[in-house]
């Protein structure tokens, strides 16, 4: 029998180290180390499933570099869940005070400093600064939203700020179009029948800009509409179902939300107002803008409101407002010479619009094609604005001057294509998107339809990860047992760095039911007009401030490269994720790409804020990792 020497110097050595009796934590350590080393040389194909064929030329490995990498993965878990350092404290739930918060928008904080004139309602992230380091928990009586479509016209009503007191307690228009059914809100009527006269007030206006019906919009040139003030987003479902991008704008509200109805019901829409800043996109953005009762005074501020109207619009587009404030004197399209004309009339009048029909208490009119009306005597009252004065849109002060003339993008919706973009020549109409350090950076086209191919591939990797089986012990992807996610798991989906709108397009040609908010984050290549021109929604957005939504509106937030683009300009990334977890709808998903050592940090923090989190090598020969995660329904 072989007899353990206790004199011997390796043994003196450990003892000194672990003392006489090792502790039990280390005899663990020492079994589970064993057991990981014999089940890794026990297989030879094990795990395989964390490699991700991502790239367009694909690399090949043997089952040796397979093992070799994944035993140095086990190995850093490992060392992370055994390191002296104290393990990292998991986030604690906000109170339930906070279950509808939204950062920058606080009404009393902004009257204490001074704001007023409506500017109290507005977004301020200046003056509510604080940090709360905690967890926006959902309702007491939150469910997991119903997939498209049927979440369009049924939602719980426990999810949403407004209450059924206040349903019960509002105005006849709302009752016409919300049916509450024990704890359910419904948007349509038991024929099936969208009410308040929706498709007939579509079909209005498609007929009052020489349209047959609204199924022509696209012909037209109308592919994306700005709906201000959206209600519950009836008007913007139905333009969804002609195929047309309509985003719902709307202000902050303590309670009875439009914008969280809207994305309630899987509608695009964004917290925004007409107060005192430009809205976060760029000029040339719109083919409509609609207002329908929207609460806004178009003849107040010296017409600023209007001013802000026409640098969204695009040439050619529409502005619609729907509005029994708003009557003419006489017939303005029969009025004669020296009649008196209302302010709002007046002045669009001074911004080159014509009013091409009046029905009833709906006025559209037209933006001009010709940026040379600008500069005629008669509109001079109006100037246009500097070179460069409206380069920058996130959040600036509303300018009184005319912007966009001077872009290669002015060109009227009517002579554009529809869908995203065919040729060369469309893309090469953005030229400059961005100076950074005296170098001008260009969009390529063979770079753009390189980019789009590639977002193809990439996607259909992305939906076989959805699914917990990649938490598993043994993770794998969804086999013929096991199939792929449905086209409709997902409705809301936000590209936190949008880059060109690759995956918004490859969503689109995929048949998914989703439609996705592109941000361009603020400090890198602006290119949210080429997003915009594809017929997409986006916004310019600091990732180092909060987003401008309410809790639990999205079912999929997307980064690629982002927290590489973060850290340079010196944001907290605790502070987003913490901010990614208000926006995420329990059970919801979020994808990761970036460094490693980005992704190894970031997959700490997922940790701590309760997500179950895998790391996905991409077997591409570089240093890029995925990171995916899904946040728990946390019932506290």
């Amino acid at each position: 029998m072989l007899k353990l020497d206790m004199r011997s110097p390796w043994f003196s050595k450990l003892s000194v180290i672990l003392g006489p009796r090792p502790p039990r934590s280390w005899l663990l350590l020492c079994l589970i180390i064993i057991l990981v080393v014999i089940a890794l040389l026990g297989s030879s194909s094990s795990s395989v499933f964390d490699a991700v064929t991502y790239a367009a030329r694909p690399d090949f490995y043997t089952n040796y570099r397979r093992l070799r990498e994944q035993a140095r993965s086990d190995y850093l878990e490992l060392r992370s869940l055994f390191s002296a350092a104290p393990r990292l404290r998991e986030f604690n739930l906000c109170g339930r005070e906070r279950e509808h918060y939204v950062p920058c928008y606080n009404v009393s904080g902004n009257s204490l400093a001074g704001l007023k004139d409506g500017e109290e309602f507005d977004r301020h992230c200046e003056v509510s600064q604080e940090q709360h380091h905690c967890l926006v928990r959902p309702p007491k009586d939150y469910k997991i939203p119903m997939r498209w479509p049927a979440g369009k016209d049924v939602i719980w009503s426990g999810n949403v700020k407004i209450s059924k007191d206040q349903l019960l307690s509002s105005g006849s228009v709302t009752k016409r179009l919300m049916l509450l059914e024990e704890n359910q809100i419904a948007f349509y009527s038991e024929d099936g029948l969208i009410y308040d006269g929706v498709k007939d007030y579509s079909r209005q206006i498609a007929e009052m800009i020489g349209l047959g019906n609204d199924s022509e919009f696209l012909e037209a040139g109308v592919r994306t509409i700005l709906d201000i003030g959206c209600g519950f987003g009836s008007f913007g479902a139905h333009l969804l179902s002609l195929k047309l991008m309509a985003v719902c704008i709307a202000a902050y509200e303590v309670t009875g939300s439009q914008v969280q109805l809207a994305l309630e019901r899987g509608l695009p829409a964004i917290i925004g107002n007409f107060v005192s800043m430009q809205l976060p996109c760029p000029s040339l953005s719109f083919d409509m803008v609609h207002c329908a009762q929207c609460g806004i005074f178009w003849d107040k501020k010296d017409g600023m409101f209007l001013i802000e109207v026409d640098r969204l619009l695009k040439p050619g587009g529409y502005f619609v407002l729907t509005s029994p404030a708003v009557q003419p004197h006489r017939n303005s399209l029969n009025s004669k010479k020296g009649s008196i004309l209302t302010p709002i009339e007046e002045f669009t009048q001074k911004l080159c619009w014509s009013l091409l029909a009046q029905q009833d208490e709906t006025f559209i009119w037209q933006k001009t094609e010709d940026a040379q009306c600008y500069i005629s005597g008669k509109q001079s009252a109006v100037p246009l604005c500097k070179e460069g004065q409206d380069a920058q849109s996130y959040y600036q002060p509303l300018l009184p001057c005319i912007s966009g003339t001077a872009s290669k993008r002015w060109i009227p919706i009517q002579n554009k294509s529809s869908g995203s973009f065919r040729s060369a020549a469309e893309i090469e109409v953005h030229g400059n998107l961005f100076v950074k350090f005296c170098h001008i950076l260009r969009v390529h086209p063979d770079d753009f339809f390189d980019d789009l191919q590639n977002w193809k591939s990439v996607l259909r990797n992305y939906w076989s990860l959805l699914t917990p089986l990649i938490f598993s012990d043994h993770p794998k992807r969804p086999g013929d047992e096991d199939p792929l996610p449905p086209y409709n798991m997902l409705r809301n989906v936000m590209d936190m760095n949008a880059h060109y709108g690759g995956l918004n397009a490859a969503f689109l040609e995929a048949k998914k039911s989703v439609w996705v908010m592109n941000v361009v984050p603020t400090g890198a290549r602006n290119t949210l007009p080429l997003i915009l021109d594809q017929g997409f929604t986006g916004v310019l957005h600091d990732w180092c401030e909060p987003f401008p939504t309410y809790p639990r509106t999205y079912d999929m937030l997307h980064a690629k490269g982002l927290f590489l683009h973060l850290t340079s300009e010196g944001c907290n990334v605790m502070n987003l994720f913490l901010e990614m977890d208000r926006i995420l709808r329990p059970e919801g998903w979020v994808i990761v790409s970036d460094e490693l050592g980005l992704i190894e940090k970031a997959r700490s923090i997922a940790t701590q804020i309760q997500w179950e989190a895998r790391v996905i090598d991409l077997q591409n020969g570089g240093d890029q990792r995925l990171l995916v995660c899904q946040k728990p329904f946390l019932r506290k």
